[in-house]
């Protein structure tokens, strides 16, 4: 596994990342590698996200499946204030 050292880390966000640490009980260590983590995405993060939004482009250039006559909002909201 490979080691990680920082230097010249500005106080003021050495203590938030110090307090963030303490509020969910973990080392500054292990905070900071949690934070890093869920923060800088791997190649396969970045990946699964391409894949995401090629499927979301795919199911958007999709026509709907559901046909029929169907009210407008203008006609629900009469029909509603109707009631």
């Amino acid at each position: 596994m490979a080691m990680l050292y920082v230097e010249n880390v500005p106080e003021d966000l050495y203590d938030a990342l110090k307090a963030h640490a303490r509020a969910h009980g973990k080392s500054i260590s292990a905070a900071a590698l949690g934070l890093l983590a869920e923060n800088i995405p791997t190649a396969a993060e970045l990946a699964r996200r391409k894949e995401l939004v090629r499927l979301a482009r795919k199911l958007r250039s999709e026509r709907p499946t559901v046909t029929g006559p169907f009210q407008t909002t203008e006609e629900m909201q009469r029909e509603d204030r109707e009631r």
